[in-house]
């Protein structure tokens, strides 16, 4: 059995007259009343009564009308999802993100996502760097949001933003009414990192700021959640490290952890935020999602410095 049989037959029971039949889809009736033949056979029924008065369907040919109706919308529909789906504009594109792209970037490019492209589904999934970029490469993520920009030929990437990193102390921190430190004042403090894999380019930020101030950071405490940072510095006396916006944002009042913000300066360690996605995975949906960001540009974040960062391909 054919489609093109199955339009055929649908035309004639549209139509009840071979000629309309034909012309609709562009056949001579000889070539229509040869499809019908065809389908007829295939099913071993007849579907068509024809005289030379009237064309009706048999009682076969309306029990069948149904279901080829059926069939020809389900195929059509299926073509279309397939063409929408090829244009980008219908399936699901899984994005990665941390805080910062979760306060700033998504929202804005959410809602446009919504209103340009309603019927593709964002998956979203909050990670720190390194597992997004490991998720990117094994293609569970299209687009990664991270921290620092790549070195591998195998992803491209557009960088989005640059903001400040700062110190979190409990209440309790002889810098909690401090606004602001010199970075070497770390040398004397006891403070808590995570480990390089969970975010290279922050870890790296740090660690350079330690550099240039020439001293070398006393790390007490590990941890690989940040959320844990707010938690920790506020029962023991130590400095952690945050992005600005993650910083003003840390600790929950049912637990009653409220970390003070302490800014850095000489040197201020700056992390950069970019949006990363395979060189191989350039699909219509990763294009609908990189395009909805840059309509929702500009984008700002506390402390991020003016004038406005360029996207960089």
């Amino acid at each position: 059995m054919e489609f093109r049989h199955l339009q055929s037959f649908l035309a004639i029971a549209d139509e009840l007259h071979f000629g309309r039949a034909a012309a609709r889809l562009h056949l001579t009736q000889p070539s229509l009343s040869q499809q019908l033949q065809r389908l007829e056979r295939t099913l071993g029924v007849e579907l068509v009564a024809r005289t030379s008065h009237e064309v009706r369907l048999t009682q076969a040919g309306r029990a069948f009308e149904t279901q080829a109706r059926t069939i020809v919308t389900q195929v059509q529909k299926a073509a279309q999802t397939a063409r929408e789906a090829a244009a980008g504009k219908t399936g699901t594109v899984n994005i990665g993100y941390n805080f910062l792209a979760g306060q700033h970037i998504l929202p804005t490019t959410l809602a446009k996502m919504t209103t340009d492209y309603p019927d593709v589904t964002v998956g979203l999934w909050e990670k720190r760097t390194g597992p997004q970029l490991a998720e990117l490469a094994a293609g569970t993520l299209d687009v990664a949001l991270v921290y620092g920009r790549p070195v591998t030929s195998e992803f491209q990437y557009r960088r989005l933003l640059q903001v400040p990193m700062v110190a979190v102390v409990g209440q309790g921190h002889k810098w909690a009414g401090r606004p602001g430190v010199p970075f070497a004042e770390l040398a004397h403090q006891a403070c808590i990192l995570f480990d390089r894999e969970q975010c290279p380019a922050m870890y790296d930020a740090i660690l350079s700021a330690a550099q240039r101030s020439g001293i070398a950071l006393n790390v007490a405490y590990t941890v690989d959640d940040p959320s844990a940072t707010a938690i920790v510095v506020s029962v023991k006396p130590l400095v952690g490290f945050a992005s600005m916006s993650r910083g003003l944002s840390a600790g929950s009042a049912a637990l009653g952890v409220r970390p003070v913000v302490v800014q850095l300066y000489d040197p201020v360690p700056m992390i950069e935020l970019y949006a990363v996605w395979r060189s191989d995975g350039h699909t219509p949906l990763v294009e609908a999602f990189l395009d909805c960001m840059d309509a929702a540009r500009p984008f700002h974040a506390p402390g991020e410095p003016r004038p406005e960062v360029k996207l960089v391909r």
